[in-house]
């Protein structure tokens, strides 16, 4: 598995793009997972100087639907693996009906694009949904893949080890988050997941990605050398 960071984390870092991957590569990722499009042949020529990969983009799905074609252009320039939806509201998850009409939304995205499409997870999908949840629907129902966000999966009261075993073959990504008690994001190793377990767990399930995420870090660029240190040491033992 290679390790990426998800550039969200960085956000709030005032430098230009290409001193952030900069940092990245020196602190030892592999890569970067972009949160949005941006210049797609600007982002090639950095990542390029910088040594990094792309791990995946995430795109809003209301792009996705209005013009995949130019979506997939970029995502072609940048030559990322995967596409993400990172986020569909509440209703798409308020009954089975609902449930049901946004794993078609997503499987009709999936198929204009010339990638692998992925739904990354909050907590919001965890909701009941008869005598299951609606993420536990949504995935016998969506033929696409998933990005199993850990952090959030046990926030919302879910073992993400048993997630990530149920997605066997689905999880090519995993957003590698810690929480607290309370369900905040902190830094790995801080936190109440069981990342020993998730990182075995992804390696058997055939994951290709993991990609550190800290929503909202006090010293980003800290917690960006943290991540990539606890990561090493979590792929070394697995």
């Amino acid at each position: 598995m290679r390790t990426a960071i998800q550039l969200w984390t960085l956000r709030n870092v005032d430098a230009p793009l290409s001193t952030l991957l900069h940092r990245i590569a020196v602190a030892g990722y592999d890569g970067v997972e972009f949160a949005g499009l941006g210049d797609s042949s600007e982002r090639t020529q950095l990542l390029d100087a910088a040594g990094l990969l792309p791990s995946g983009v995430h795109v809003d799905a209301d792009e996705l639907r209005s013009d995949p074609s130019s979506v997939d252009d970029q995502l072609a320039t940048i030559e990322a693996p995967y596409a993400v939806v990172p986020y569909l509201d509440d209703d798409h998850f308020a009954d089975a009906t609902a449930v049901d009409e946004t794993a078609a939304l997503l499987d009709r995205l999936a198929c204009d694009l010339d990638r692998p499409l992925l739904y990354h997870n909050h907590v919001h999908e965890f909701v009941p949904v008869g005598n299951e949840t609606a993420f536990d629907r949504l995935i016998d129902q969506t033929t696409v893949d998933f990005e199993l966000d850990a952090g959030w999966a046990q926030a919302a009261g879910r073992d993400p080890v048993s997630l990530i075993r149920k997605l066997d073959g689905r999880v090519p990504v995993v957003h590698l988050k810690d929480v607290t008690t309370d369900g905040d994001p902190t830094n790995l190793g801080e936190g109440i997941v069981d990342l020993s377990a998730v990182v075995a767990a992804a390696r058997e399930a055939g994951t290709d990605w993991l990609v550190f995420e800290y929503d909202d870090p006090d010293d980003p660029l800290t917690s960006m050398e943290k991540g990539i240190e606890a990561m090493d040491r979590l792929l070394a033992e697995a």
